[in-house]
């Protein structure tokens, strides 16, 4: 008799075991939106850089120094002639202007003691586009490329110039700008956060890359959130959103100890006419953001919708307590049009591929930047983030899928009956609110293959380093992660 129940019951687990095995129907293939992603097309002129920054480091720092100042004082008297005047975003001078930073760029890279020059002459050249954008359609191809061509552009290249550094030859903050705010505020790491500024921020998981680099126009950041700074206490709070919790109030300790890669901070012109008008609305939008987040649940939203508030990514943190007053930010909205974002992000129940990318923030004409911090000893490792990614992103478009050990998914399922439970009470599960057990286990087998190309690749990245005597720029990474990639087939 015992038998008789032990082996039905060990049936009964089975056909249990198989149902839950039944796999999910896969998702819609999205359409994207029929936009062209940014394309540099310039690897011929990347290796060229590559052979004069070589050439400098043999000529030596001295005599490159005549070099470097005439090439830094054409530049800022661009800068003045673009500043002087309106410009539409295809004005050639635009152009003239990145060739002449991106030909500095090998002298300062073989001469680091030159680097915060360099670093002072990228913020202006970010000061005077921004200037100019703020009479541009944003949403325009011609203003989209501008924009990003120098911003992205001249931030890509200050970094390849800081991993040829000594770690000591540049400061882990570089001053966007004094933008004035009359909102409370509170000194953090040398710079005041004023109540209502926005931090956009670079996470250390792999999907945080695939957030960054997974637009039209690939980025640098993957989070966004609200700054809160108290008037009477002087305490800050961040308004943010998490996967695993949806939007939450954090302590600046507690915002920073979930791994951050770099952190940028943006600030409301104070020229903009709402600001004038009252110039602490930024303050009073941030008080609402954080009475809002404390006081009903909002869960985090995976289809990426920032038109309906109930569920918000963290984009729309920012963007939905703005709104409310009128402020609509991402001027320029994000477009993700690629087949193999699409369907990828589709697979972890994205379904809204015209939405607000943490990248993008930047080139928002409403917004200056005011400070950005890097830590030296993660930029590195924020590159090969990236450069891993873009390589499985070109797999993606060719028609690699996002698979997952079968097998894995009935117990996937148990756990999210187990976090639905917990959601209940108010609490995180396992799985988080919002994604299926199929995205979950998606989620864990795509950050896998994540870390097994990026361990093979910084062996690789290593090689290189001691093979030529400088860390790989960025093209290089590329071309090491596609040979890490293809060694690493699982």
């Amino acid at each position: 008799m015992f038998m008789r129940r032990l082996s039905g019951l060990a049936v009964s687990l089975m056909v249990f075991y198989l149902l839950l095995l039944i796999p999910d129907p896969d998702p819609v293939l999205p359409a994207g939106t029929n936009q062209t992603p940014f394309a540099w097309n310039r690897d011929a002129y990347w290796a060229s850089l590559e052979t004069q920054f070589k050439d400098a480091r043999a000529v030596g720092c001295d005599s490159l120094a005549g070099g470097i100042d005439s090439a830094l004082l054409k530049a800022i008297r661009l800068i003045d002639e673009i500043s002087a005047e309106r410009r539409a975003p295809d004005d050639p001078k635009f152009g003239l202007l990145e060739t002449n930073l991106l030909q500095l760029a090998p002298m300062i890279g073989a001469c680091s003691k030159r680097l915060p020059d360099f670093a002072r002459l990228f913020n202006r050249v970010r000061v005077a586009v921004k200037n100019q954008s703020k009479h541009w359609d944003m949403n325009s191809v011609e203003a989209r490329q501008t924009t990003y061509r120098l911003i992205y552009g001249g931030r890509a290249a200050l970094e390849e110039l800081m991993l040829q550094a000594p770690d000591k030859a540049w400061p882990p903050i570089v001053d966007g700008g004094d933008e004035p705010s009359q909102t409370p505020s509170v000194e953090i790491l040398g710079v005041a956060l004023h109540s209502g500024d926005i931090l956009v921020s670079r996470g250390g998981a792999p999907t945080s890359a695939l957030i960054a680099r997974g637009n039209d126009f690939p980025g640098n950041f993957s989070h966004v959130a609200l700054v809160h700074a108290d008037e009477k206490s002087r305490g800050l709070s961040v308004i943010e959103a998490h996967i695993e919790r949806g939007v939450v109030v954090s302590s600046l300790a507690d915002y920073l100890a979930d791994k951050k890669l770099r952190v940028m901070a943006l600030r409301l012109r104070a020229d903009l006419p709402l600001l004038l008008s009252d110039p602490q609305l930024p303050h009073k939008v941030a008080s609402w953001a954080l009475q809002e987040a404390k006081s009903r649940h909002i869960p985090y939203d995976f289809e990426m919708n920032y038109h309906d508030h109930a569920k918000q990514f963290c984009s729309e943190v920012a963007s939905a307590a703005y709104e409310r007053v009128g402020i609509r930010l991402w001027m320029g909205i994000s477009h993700l049009s690629s087949r193999g974002i699409t369907t990828w992000l589709s697979a972890f129940g994205a379904k809204f591929f015209e939405t607000q990318e943490p990248s993008d923030l930047e080139y928002d004409p409403q917004l200056s930047v005011v400070a950005e911090w890097r830590d030296p000893g993660v930029l590195f490792q924020d590159h090969a983030d990236n450069a891993v990614i873009d390589v499985m992103l070109e797999g993606a478009d060719a028609g690699e899928q996002l698979g997952y050990p079968r097998l894995m998914l009935p117990f996937a399922r148990l756990a999210k009956g187990y976090s639905l439970a917990m959601n209940v009470f108010g609490r995180a599960g396992l799985i988080p609110e919002g994604m299926s057990a199929t995205a979950a286990v998606r989620h864990k087998a795509f950050s896998r293959r994540h870390a097994a190309i990026k361990a093979r690749l910084l062996v690789l990245a290593d090689g290189f380093k001691r093979r030529n005597g400088y860390a790989a720029p960025y093209w290089e990474l590329v071309k090491l992660a596609r040979k890490a990639k293809n060694e690493t087939k699982s």
